[in-house]
């Protein structure tokens, strides 16, 4: 417990865990577990229910994202590299607006780019130099279950319905987020959204060794992700409309 109040910019070498070890996996199991759950009662509840189920989430992430100040400041080590300027950390907030104002626009984006991004986070987490018993590795983790579950919990429940129409508005949202990131990384040297750099195990890290430039590999990301995100769902609609109207055909 040392080294609790540390951060990744203060923790001594060889405290850390390995990707897919114990600590990893188990972090990883807890997500799916609930998620699952969550989207089990989610579906289960009434639309006044619902409602609460989802100010409740979004309740939940912005005290976790005050836990993370919380402890930052204690420990002496708060700095604009903190502030919530990533992707993740703006979509706790997004998340918050969205329960107390939902719209098929904001659903989308939280359902193409929210759910996807606070995977992969968790998939490839920047926090693993951190002893497992670290403020900021319980922070990190729930934070970002929190950010995957919400918007997994409302598709499975039908309250955000995924639209392939909606991705271009979805882009430009994100393109928009990317201005206020972009404008601190300049004046702080800060690396929010990756805009700056990556570092190996970053899923944009590839593309730097490819073609030395990450950030070309942004457009063929998020391509992909549209692609596993939409694609199958588009595959399916297809295959079940294709059966529906052969069993009309022989009825």
């Amino acid at each position: 417990m040392n080294h609790f109040l540390d951060t990744v910019d203060t923790i001594p070498d060889g405290f850390g865990w390995n990707y897919y070890s114990s600590v990893h996996l188990a972090w990883l199991a807890g997500f799916l577990c609930f998620a699952m759950g969550s989207a089990v009662l989610y579906r289960s509840l009434t639309r006044e229910k619902r409602t609460v189920m989802q100010r409740v989430y979004a309740v939940l992430l912005i005290c976790d994202e005050l836990f993370k100040d919380i402890g930052l400041l204690i420990g002496g080590n708060f700095q604009p590299a903190y502030l919530p300027l990533h992707l993740c950390s703006i979509n706790i907030f997004l998340i918050a607006y969205f329960a107390w104002h939902p719209n098929a626009k904001l659903g989308n984006f939280l359902y193409s780019i929210c759910l996807p991004a606070a995977t992969a986070a968790m998939l490839f987490p920047t926090w693993n130099s951190l002893p497992p018993m670290n403020f900021m590795v319980f922070h990190s983790f729930s934070v970002h279950i929190l950010l995957a579950t919400f918007p997994f919990m409302l598709t499975v429940g039908g309250d955000i319905q995924p639209n392939l129409k909606q991705v271009p508005a979805c882009v430009v949202i994100l393109c928009f987020l990317a201005i206020p990131a972009a404008v601190a990384n300049h004046f702080w040297g800060t690396n929010f959204m990756f805009l700056s750099y990556v570092l190996p195990g970053n899923p944009l890290y590839p593309f730097q060794v490819l073609w030395g430039n990450y950030l070309l590999g942004i457009p063929v990301l998020i391509v992909l992700v549209v692609f596993l995100m939409y694609g199958p769902r588009w595959v399916w609609r297809h295959l079940r409309s294709r059966l529906s109207s052969a069993n009309l055909v022989k009825k």
